[in-house]
């Protein structure tokens, strides 16, 4: 169990890291990183290089934006096998819908729990 924890920490340590060189180092905005993150993810996702890589560092590859691109990319493949043509539009909707509703449900719990606080 150590040694995964270790794996996810450097994985998406990596990762993290990669973004923050590219937010030092380039004129690119926060959402073109963020977005150049999920199609990476996509990328690496349909020339295969993904898969393994999430299968060795877990949470650290899987919970980044680059994991929302190959959950996206699996999706889609796996819907096309079973539905063809229309998994294309169907397939990265229904792989991702169970994370970004969690997410939705948590902003929404901790919205509700927590006071705001203005900026001062």
């Amino acid at each position: 169990m150590l040694t995964d924890i270790l794996k996810a920490f450097i994985a998406g340590g990596a990762l993290c890291a990669v973004g923050q060189l590219l937010i030092d180092f380039t004129k690119l905005t926060p959402a073109r990183i963020l977005t150049g993150f999920v199609v990476a993810g996509v990328f690496l996702s349909a020339i295969g290089l993904y898969k393994p890589f999430a299968e060795f560092a877990g949470a650290g590859a899987t919970v980044p934006l680059t994991g929302f691109g190959h959950i996206l990319a699996e999706g889609i493949r796996k819907a096309i096998i079973n539905d063809g043509f229309l998994g294309i539009f169907t397939g990265g909707l229904s792989a991702a819908a169970g994370g970004v509703a969690a997410a939705l449900l948590f902003g929404l719990a901790a919205s509700l729990i927590f006071k705001q606080k203005d900026k001062k």
